[in-house]
């Protein structure tokens, strides 16, 4: 709980040894003044124990120290074993409670785990808590490299690419069930697959041709819709959230820029007419509607950044030698990537919160790309 809360960058948890009051008892008010001493603005206190039907009782707290009042109280209950969910959970109401924003903690990532060296690398679909722990493996067959995993925001259900020596094929695959499924038989190769926001429509770009567009396919009827027509490279694409309008990347203009067209293909046009220029790549519609994501290249160096629907208010969060990929956060206020450095240690993850101030390493030790933020778990 404190890790989740600390990573947000909006709160500073307090050193334990610096406490005055100690032992708090969960039905019991806190002793005001002794956490005001400290610099406390709020304070969070409970106790976690095991019935004797072997549940998991978790009362917990949350005060207001200066106004001297009780902000929130609850009592989650659980199986032992699911102690770390219950601590997100705890996290999450309490960022809610305190930024009036949803919390993102009970959530997981699903990423591309990479190994071995680059001429031989292995790349398999593996899925993690969002503070890096709990990592499984979903995918470990080495005749095949898995590319862009992506969440349902409708259910715990992940599509991805696999690029095989014959061909691409993209898959759904249902985690609760371990289920796994194709999309179905393509002429061209097919890459870069996403949900529609309810769950019911895969868009994904097929490469006929020489020539790349954005189709999408509805998951009932399996009945497939071409979106774009251009002689060029339509790639990337991402529903907004209310599934009206979809953001894409196209090199039609001469160098890869950002498009938003409605769902149907219609009315497409260019948003990305950022200063410097530059190459925009990956662009994801941001949870909340708000941003759109993406990956600028320019300089020599590659960015994370965001901008509005309509193309305004441009602004770049990361700069490095090679940062890509960005995923948002079930809550549209932090971003997931994939960053490399100079060095060739691999690829890793990292995660900016929406100002660019909050940048750090994401807390998963191996090497890992093409990160996807799953909705919240509850």
């Amino acid at each position: 709980m404190t890790g989740d809360l600390q990573r947000s960058g909006l709160f500073r948890p307090l050193d334990p040894n610096s406490f005055i009051e100690r032992n708090l008892d969960v039905s019991v008010q806190p002793k005001f003044d002794d956490w005001k001493t400290i610099g406390a603005q709020a304070l969070i206190n409970g106790e976690a124990k095991v019935d004797a039907d072997g549940k998991l009782h978790v009362p917990v707290r949350l005060w207001d120290i200066f106004q001297g009042k009780e902000l929130w109280s609850t009592e989650f209950t659980s199986t032992p074993e699911n102690w770390r969910r219950v601590a997100h959970q705890i996290a999450d109401k309490v960022y809610e409670r305190l930024t009036g924003e949803k919390g993102y903690f009970d959530s997981r990532v699903v990423f591309v785990a990479e190994s071995g060296p680059k001429t031989k690398r292995v790349k398999r679909l593996a899925i993690m808590d969002q503070d890096g722990y709990n990592p499984t493996f979903l995918t470990d067959d080495p005749s095949y490299q898995v590319l862009t995993p992506r969440f349902s925001s409708s259910s715990q259900e992940i599509t991805y690419m696999a690029l095989r020596p014959s061909g691409t094929t993209i898959y759904l695959f249902n985690i609760e069930t371990g289920r796994r499924e194709t999309l179905g038989q393509f002429s061209g190769m097919v890459f870069a697959p996403r949900f529609s926001p309810d769950g019911g429509k895969v868009a994904f770009s097929m490469e006929q041709g020489g020539n790349s567009d954005v189709w999408t396919m509805d998951l009932r009827s399996r009945q497939r819709q071409r979106l774009t027509t251009n002689p060029s490279i339509d790639t990337s694409p991402s529903f907004s959230p209310d599934g009206k309008q979809i953001v894409y990347n196209s090199d039609q203009g001469g160098s890869p820029q950002l498009y938003v067209m409605n769902a149907d293909g219609s009315n497409p046009h260019r948003i990305s007419f950022g200063e410097g220029g530059g190459r925009y790549t990956t662009p994801v519609w941001s949870p909340r509607g708000d941003y759109i994501a993406f990956t600028k290249q320019n300089g020599g160096e590659f960015h994370i950044g965001v901008m509005k629907p309509d193309g305004s208010d441009e602004h770049i969060l990361t700069t490095s030698y090679l940062d890509e990929g960005p995923t948002w956060a079930p809550n549209g206020r932090v971003l997931m990537f994939f960053r490399e450095t100079p060095g060739g240690g691999g690829p890793h993850l990292w995660t900016v919160d929406i100002t660019g101030r909050v940048l750090q390493a994401a807390p998963y030790p191996g090497q890992a790309s093409d990160p996807a933020w799953s909705p919240l778990l509850n």
